[in-house]
């Protein structure tokens, strides 16, 4: 079983009292059910594995996740007091994190509290009760994009490897990485996911790259860090094309390499979680394509949208990458990239059964187009 080497959590635990890390920022919420998530009827029990029958409790707070932690082994107390006497960090939560087969595609998935996970998700997500329960009842909560683009209808069962089967209870986008499935901690059990390798860290008011290397300090060999909303200084967050140094972009014969290989692929199916050389996805294919080119893109849409500057649509030049945010659960999560061709066109890889293809640009949801930066690329973690 491949451990995620992204984003996760489960049990809140601050090794250090409120009152000594700093007042947390309190967000009400007013806890409401979503048409993404509705409660599960009583008369249908769950066709996977023996689900609690604990209440949720109402969410009374958010925290912003900055960094997800990973590790090897489980966490320990002795390794929660390190990181959270760091100075900065505000709250912590584990989790249970691993890549387990659902509907036969290879799906990172996290086994949480719900109770308390809740808090660390966007508010459209923490906010419905009736998403949590479901996920305390036995279901498993996919990302939209999983949802929609991957085929997997909500409120159908999936098979879900020796568990056999899983009921798709909601569709909610955590906005953690490459993270696309969301169970309980019962029913992580029964997927064999391992236990507390995984750590959300909240500390809104510390530079998160300093405190990504000082929890890697602090925990040793094996550790791995990504960070999840960072918090960094101003002049690496607003950063225009015009000051990058030369040499920061991709040259003509790169770009005209990366087209090349992607226009090659036309009419090759979608598959949700695909890298090629046959099929993709959406963001599977701008690595693909890109990746011919030398260029060192990361997988997902979240992470290659911070893979260069900015610039207008009416600026957009072949090559460059197109974003979308079409996700309701989470309407900041970048869910859709798509590979600007030119003449108000885009080649991309749109959803479970249809085809790599070219079509005219929309700019419903578009979230922003970015100019590939390989050195900026190659950084992305």
């Amino acid at each position: 079983m491949t451990l995620v080497a992204v984003l996760t959590a489960d049990v809140l635990l601050l090794t250090q009292p409120e009152a000594t890390l700093g007042p947390a920022e309190v967000v009400r919420a007013t806890p409401r059910q979503t048409p993404l998530a509705q409660k599960r009827p009583l008369q249908q029990p769950s066709a996977g594995p023996a689900a609690t029958t604990q209440p949720v409790a109402p969410l009374s707070k958010l925290h912003k996740p900055n960094l997800f932690v990973l590790t090897r082994t489980p966490f320990t107390n002795e390794m929660l007091q390190k990181v959270a006497k760091l100075s900065g960090v505000r709250a912590l939560e584990l989790a249970d994190a691993a890549s387990v087969t659902l509907d036969g595609k290879r799906v990172q998935t996290l086994a949480v509290n719900p109770s308390t996970f809740r808090s660390y998700t966007p508010k459209v997500t923490a906010s419905s009760d009736a998403l949590w329960q479901n996920v305390a009842a036995g279901d498993v909560a996919v990302s939209f994009v999983l949802g929609s683009d991957g085929g997997l209808a909500l409120h159908s069962r999936v098979s879900a490897g020796s568990a056999g089967q899983l009921r798709i209870g909601a569709y909610a986008t955590t906005g953690f990485g490459a993270v696309d499935a969301v169970v309980s901690k019962q029913t992580g059990r029964s997927l064999g996911l391992p236990h507390d390798n995984a750590l959300i860290v909240s500390a809104p008011k510390a530079n998160s790259d300093k405190l990504r290397k000082k929890i890697i300090k602090a925990l040793g060999k094996g550790t791995q860090v990504a960070m999840v909303n960072p918090v960094l200084p101003q002049p690496q967050q607003k950063v225009t094309q015009q000051n990058w140094p030369a040499g920061s972009f991709m040259t003509g014969d790169q770009l005209t390499v990366a087209l090349k290989a992607a226009v090659s692929k036309l009419g090759r199916p979608y598959v949700w979680g695909a890298e090629g050389p046959e099929t993709f996805d959406c963001s599977g294919l701008v690595q693909w394509a890109y990746g011919q080119a030398g260029v060192r893109m990361p997988r997902v849409t979240h992470q290659q949208w911070v893979t260069g500057p900015q610039v207008p649509y009416s600026q957009a030049q072949p090559g460059d990458l197109l974003f979308w945010r079409n996700d309701p659960t989470n309407p900041d999560y970048i869910s859709h990239v798509a590979i600007y061709w030119g003449n108000g066109k885009m080649l991309h890889a749109p959803r479970t059964g249809d085809v790599v293809k070219i079509a005219p640009v929309s700019t419903r949801n578009l979230a922003g187009v970015v100019r590939v930066s390989p050195i900026a690329a190659a950084k992305v973690r």
